[in-house]
């Protein structure tokens, strides 16, 4: 199977480094529908939304994940709009009944990121209680539970912990059943994982790192007798030759926002200290790992076109089915990404496929 490509939409304002380093990366409606036309004749097949409320890492303005991907389903064909969604400020029957809106949208083009929460700020500022991390992971595979029963079922009767339904309907179907996407580092979040959603995000890691994850999550999944894709989180730097590359990311890291940058590292020990294992996501990540706050720099998918295409199949190779990119200046970079990357890659592919039969 090809490789999959994903871009983060940059629906915070501040783009995908918390650095001063100046960005050519808007955050409004109008912005993100031209990066979304643009990424899909570039050949990207995923867009994902982040979900964010009040701001955090520098990042004053958010918009909304399934209302932007409501308004960009209307100006694409083939894009699929992954909206990621907090439990804890929303009721599965309410979400599950706008992603199926965004799916007829669509036209069945419709998907979930199901996001537990490291953020405690946010629950504090709405009012709304602040779980243990196991109960946060708890919470959300419940709501899978409950979405996954509305799409599919006539009706609804839930009886769990933190949700309930009572014969609730849910109707239209959505075109497709959304497909689900979590991620997480934890025990928790791993088993999670491998009992009810359907892709496993990772934050930026070495090759072994995510060996050693997708083996893992790939186990666990088998003995409930499921399979998961997974996808990785990449920082993508591509300029014509290596130290060209090398010399962005050491700009990005000169620039970077310290306030910023310890704030974000405050929250996120906090958040992983209430995990069993004391550590969460972001457990390894050193200062200018979190420059770029899904660890993206460690994939290493920074250097010529060739590299990084090179780099691409080696993940690849270990199980890996898509790659979500973040970019320093969305416009010039998801085009030349489009048009240097993608295509090494499907050559490579295309190699790999025809050495493989002969």
């Amino acid at each position: 199977m090809s490789l999959k490509f994903a871009y983060w939409v940059p629906n915070v304002s501040g783009g995908l480094v918390i650095s001063k380093i100046p960005q050519r990366t808007g955050w409004s409606y109008d912005d993100n529908a031209r990066y979304a036309k643009l990424a899909e004749e570039a050949g990207f097949e995923y867009a994902l939304l982040q979900t964010r409320f009040i701001a955090s890492y520098g990042a004053e303005n958010q918009l909304e994940a399934i209302t932007l991907a409501a308004g960009l389903a209307a100006v694409t064909e083939k894009l699929k709009l992954i909206a990621a969604v907090l439990p804890g400020l929303w009721h599965p029957g309410t979400i599950a009944k706008a992603i199926t809106t965004l799916d007829q949208i669509s036209h069945g083009r419709a998907a979930i990121n199901i996001v537990s929460g490291w953020f405690k700020g946010e629950f504090h500022g709405f009012g709304e209680p602040w779980l243990d991390h196991n109960e946060r992971y708890r919470r959300s595979e419940e709501f899978i539970r409950v979405l996954k029963e509305l799409w599919t079922e006539e009706e609804s009767s839930f009886r769990g912990d933190f949700y309930r339904t009572n014969g609730a309907p849910h109707k239209p179907k959505p075109h497709v059943v959304p497909p689900v996407f979590q991620g997480g580092n934890s025990s928790a979040a791993r088993e999670m994982a491998a009992r009810v959603s359907d892709w496993y995000f990772m934050n930026g890691n070495t090759v072994d790192g995510f060996r050693e994850q997708i083996e893992d999550v790939s186990k666990q999944a088998a003995s409930y007798g499921r399979q998961l894709k997974f996808g990785v989180n990449a920082f993508v730097i591509v300029r014509d030759t290596e130290e060209e590359a090398r010399q962005v990311l050491r700009d990005i890291i000169h620039y970077a926002d310290p306030e910023a940058v310890d704030g974000f590292r405050s929250q996120v020990q906090f958040a992983g200290k209430s995990s069993p294992e004391r550590e969460g996501m972001w457990a390894n990540s050193n200062f200018e790992d979190l420059v770029q706050y899904n660890d993206g720099f460690k994939t290493g998918l920074i250097g010529t076109a060739e590299q990084v295409a090179d780099r691409i199949l080696a993940l690849k190779a270990i199980g890996v089915d898509l790659i979500l990119t973040g970019f320093l200046h969305y416009e010039e970079d998801i085009r030349a990404f489009g048009e240097k990357v993608i295509p090494l890659v499907r050559k490579k592919e295309a190699a790999l496929l025809s050495a493989s039969t002969v």
